[in-house]
């Protein structure tokens, strides 16, 4: 190999190893509400607890479910399933308890419950 082969074939290299811009799939999500607050699901098959990180943040509630790395021993042939991260970002109403936000995940499934604060919960008063 001449020198000028080894400097593309490094350069070649070097454009395939670069950083891409994250893409980000958005999972199914259902939202339920109730008098006590809400409930989100979201499915994000192949994400476990350590891959998943919920913040919020200016009135935002942002998910990010991070995939492990498959390793194949093979050439994909075919392929319809994407491998991309997960990314959901919710604008969150301003009656929600954010440092009550409690999150679980299950077989691939997250729920995060949103409690509505003390503050906001309808009550009945009682007459003397």
């Amino acid at each position: 190999m001449n020198i000028s082969n080894q400097q593309q074939n490094e350069s070649a290299l070097a454009a395939r190893t670069e950083q891409k811009p994250a893409q980000y799939a958005t999972p199914a999500a259902d939202v339920e509400s109730a008098k006590e607050g809400y409930t989100i699901h979201a499915e994000m098959p192949g994400v476990d607890k350590s891959g998943l990180e919920v913040t919020v943040d200016n009135g935002e509630l942002t998910i990010l479910g991070h995939r492990g790395a498959e390793g194949f021993s093979g050439e994909p042939v075919y392929r319809e399933i994407r491998r991309n991260d997960f990314r959901l970002v919710f604008e969150l109403d301003p009656t929600i308890d954010t440092a009550r936000i409690t999150a679980r995940v299950d077989q691939g499934v997250l729920t995060l419950t949103l409690p509505k604060a003390e503050s906001v919960k309808p009550r009945k008063i009682t007459v003397e």
